[in-house]
């Protein structure tokens, strides 16, 4: 009988990426994958995957646990969208804190051997990057800080129930089968979508602001050690780009590489200015390797983009608090 890893997320960027790439190296595992495809789509899952169509946070949750006793579970189901959290705080902290916290329940009752779980860089908010693991978070939005609870929960299951676990914290992660179709997150989609739709590429502020970005194929094994590496044991670790960029130099990368775009530049958000962390441990613990530089990778993403099915972008009809948001989200 195959050994079995569980999946949450897996019609998202990380998931289906990283279920593609335990298909092809790993084939003595079964993997179980859930979704609800409420940021991801069902094109995106390995046809190897035993896919199921639920949302956490109901019974057929534990039954998954209980059928299939997965060794690993990779928790990477979540709504990413910083700076919209602040206008749908009751969504953000069900699709991600509560829902975390059943899959933590799960993982205690079921034994798993290893919960890895992604977090977010957001968890530091401002300050002097590049952000240190050792660093105490303080995170600006409600995003950060259901993440940031998760990753307090997760250590306390560990402290109290002998959980045994590995955070990650990537940041800026692109490529291949990424949701291009939402208006609130991820930039590069964003952009992409909008130049195949003839609309020009939004920058907010001055886009001075700094972040790092983190190919997909980059990191995807890293994931994997996470899990059975011995020393990444109740560790937190932040996971992906070495190099920081400009935003508006990352839409001139694109832009460049498309030969066309305009831009225009849209009030500024609350969000943080500089954001970019250290590498070194995920060198040390995770076998890091950085192989695509910033334009290789928005090649492949763009080269893939352009083949891309037309879909609507998605949009929130309403939003759960509307005051003081931002005129072009309104």
């Amino acid at each position: 009988m195959k050994k079995t890893i569980l999946i949450t997320g897996v019609a998202g960027l990380i998931g289906s990426r990283f279920a593609d790439w335990m298909v092809e190296n790993y084939k003595e595992y079964k993997i179980i994958g859930i979704d609800d495809l409420s940021g991801g789509y069902i094109e995106n899952i390995n046809s190897n995957v035993e896919f199921y169509n639920i949302t956490i946070g109901n019974s057929k949750i534990e039954n998954i646990f209980n059928e299939y006793k997965p060794e690993y579970v990779f928790h990477f189901a979540a709504y990413a969208a910083e700076c919209l959290s602040p206008f749908i705080r009751n969504y953000n902290y069900q699709n991600n804190l509560i829902a975390t916290s059943d899959i933590i329940n799960n993982c205690i009752k079921y034994n798993v051997k290893k919960l890895i779980f992604t977090s977010t860089l957001a968890v530091y908010g401002n300050g002097v990057p590049p952000f240190d693991e050792s660093l105490i978070p303080n995170p600006i939005d409600p995003y950060g800080v259901a993440k940031y609870a998760c990753e307090m929960d997760i250590k306390i299951a560990g402290e109290q129930h002998g959980l045994d676990w590995c955070i990650l914290r990537p940041h800026n992660v692109y490529g291949i089968k990424q949701n291009i179709w939402d208006k609130y997150r991820n930039v590069l989609g964003i952009w992409m979508f909008q130049y195949m739709n003839n609309k020009p590429m939004t920058i907010f502020g001055d886009g001075l602001q700094t972040r790092a970005f983190s190919f997909i194929d980059d990191i995807i094994p890293c994931i994997w050690n996470a899990a059975v590496l011995t020393n990444t044991s109740k560790e937190i670790i932040n996971l992906g780009g070495k190099k920081h960029t400009k935003i508006k130099d990352a839409c001139e990368i694109l832009r460049n590489i498309i030969g066309d775009g305009e831009i225009v530049y849209k009030e500024s958000r609350h969000e943080v200015k500089n954001a970019y962390v250290t590498w070194e441990k995920s060198v040390n613990l995770l076998n890091y390797d950085e192989k695509y530089s910033l334009d290789e990778g928005i090649k492949k993403m763009w080269d893939w983009a352009k083949i891309q099915p037309k879909r609507k972008q998605f949009e929130w009809n309403s939003f759960e608090l509307d005051k003081g948001i931002y005129s072009y989200w309104k």
